[in-house]
């Protein structure tokens, strides 16, 4: 047999045997949402104002941050010196520190937030 006869033998099984192999798309996969479990809410009052002093003295202005102040924490028994952290701005909001506000039953707090405006 002549070699050029052999060469397309040989391409003619491969070609037969290799075939054109076509995948199936690929399943779609299902969305899973993952939820967080909902934050307990709770309400802080204590049964006396927070103490005057300080929690900490406010660092330089840091561009694209504000600073959102340490407060005071009341634990059930006492108040507890919560320091402050550092928050990327967010344009068209305003950061509200926290802050106690009496009512008839005690101090309440009202946490750090984000009001927009």
């Amino acid at each position: 047999m002549s070699s050029s006869i052999r060469l397309v033998a040989l391409s003619a099984v491969t070609l037969l045997f290799s075939g054109c192999v076509v995948e199936p798309p690929p399943r779609p996969r299902p969305v899973v949402v993952e939820q967080a479990p909902p934050r307990e809410y709770v309400e802080v009052v204590a049964p006396q104002p927070p103490p005057v002093e300080l929690v900490e003295v406010e660092p330089a202005p840091r561009p694209g941050y504000i600073w959102a102040r340490g407060y005071w924490h009341w634990n059930g028994h006492q108040y507890i010196a919560m320091h402050g952290h550092w928050e990327a701005a967010r344009p068209g909001y305003h950061y509200v520190h926290p802050h106690y506000v009496q009512r008839g039953d005690g101090w309440h707090l009202n946490v750090g937030v984000w009001v927009q405006g």
